[in-house]
Parts: structure tokens; sequence; C-alpha cells
């Protein structure tokens, strides 16, 4: 399939687990993808260098990554001086990045214009995830009618869409998902706090719902831990 099929879409790719199985699903439905990463000043590059992988790994034709300090508002543990935890708590963690799935987005939407892209693909989800407000099925739909009104791709094109394949899935059938489409799962990293390596540490939000997932997929778990 060539770009002239006008099936391009842009994929949101952090280098973790639900992001590479997006990207997955929307090279499995024909899209032609073009990979972003967004260094916002997370605590750790591994992530950005799994994305890269991840990108040439499942065949998405261009992979970019653009730059935006996020520590400069701090307020996350991601992008502050604030530990992460690692234990369970209630109500929306510290590890939530303010804006951060609505700037990413917005980025996204932008290169989607410049590619004449009609499609977004995001991983976020709505079941086993960390609490946060900007992963919810409301959150897409709305901005989804803002891409429609704020671009001029939808105000004389046909439309944007935002496909969000993983919103409702636990996370052991995102993992028998992507493992049936081929993701291997040891090249991403989806740690907080990860070391230089890319190794997990195993104990926050982010590696007790990976690893559950794994252990209710019946699947072996190939995170690389410290």
């Amino acid at each position: 399939m060539t770009e002239t099929a006008d099936r391009r879409a842009v994929v949101l790719l952090s280098g973790g687990l639900d992001s590479a199985t997006v990207l997955a699903e929307a090279v499995d439905g024909g899209f032609v993808c073009h990979t972003l990463a967004v260094d916002y000043g997370q605590r750790h590059r591994a992530e950005l260098d799994a994305a890269a992988r991840v990108s040439r790994d499942l065949g998405a034709v261009s992979h970019k990554v653009v730059a935006v300090d996020l520590r400069a508002i701090g307020g996350s543990a991601l992008t502050d001086e604030i530990e992460v935890p690692t234990e369970p708590g209630e109500g929306i963690p510290v590890t939530y990045v303010p804006a951060r799935n609505t700037l990413m987005l917005s980025l996204a939407l932008g290169y989607a214009e410049v590619l004449e892209a009609e499609d977004l693909f995001i991983g976020v989800n709505a079941v086993d995830y960390s609490g946060y407000p900007d992963c919810r099925p409301e959150f897409i739909a709305a901005f989804e009618s803002l891409a429609v009104l704020a671009t001029r791709a939808g105000v004389e094109g046909g439309g944007l869409r935002v496909h969000t394949p993983l919103i409702d899935l636990k996370k052991s059938e995102i993992v028998r998902r992507g493992t049936d489409l081929g993701v291997d799962y040891a090249r991403t990293v989806s740690c907080y706090q990860a070391d230089a390596q890319g190794r997990a540490c195993g104990r926050c939000d982010s590696c007790r719902l990976r690893r559950q997932g794994f252990i209710e997929a019946g699947i072996a778990d190939p995170t690389r831990y410290a």
C-alpha cells in the first residue's frame, strides 16, 4: 500500500507497551504510519530510545521526536522533584503529567495536517490504568471535536479521527493482542523510573500494571528489571 492510498496516520509512540501495541494495530489495519514521540522532560530517555526501536521494528515509514519542556511547569513526579510512588494510592496519582495527552495529541494533530493524514492513534486505556483524567473516552471525544473545529483539515477536508483501539481492553488483553501482532515487548520500556539501560524498577504503578498484565495473559514477562 502506498501513501497515495490516503491511509496515512500519525501514531503517538512513547516506547511503552500500550503505544507499541497501538502501532501494531495501525499497521495491521493497513495504515501508512508516521510515529511521533514527545521529549517532554520525562525522568529518563530510555523510553525515547525504545520508541525509535519500536517504530523501526513494526514498520513505520518515519519517526519524529518533538521536544517540549514540561519541566518548566512541573507538577508531576515525572517532570518535577517529586518521588515516584511505589505503593498504590487513591485519586489521581502524582505521576499524572498536567495536560500531557492534550499536548501530545495537539502535536500529533499539527503533524497530521502537514502530512495530510486524517487519522491519529493513541494508546490510552480506561480499564487497567492509573486514574489519569486524559485517558477517558470523554476526553478523546472532546479532543476529536476540537480537532475538527480548529484545523484547516477539519474545516475544508474530510475530518480527523482519533483512534483508541485499546481504550476498553484490560492490560492482559492488550498483551495478548500485541503478542498476536508480533510485538516484541522486550524492546519496550514502560517504567516511570527506568535506568539508563532501560531496565525497569519493578515497583512503580506502571511496572505493577504491566507485570500483572503478563501474569493474567499467561505470557512470560520479557521486561528487563534492574
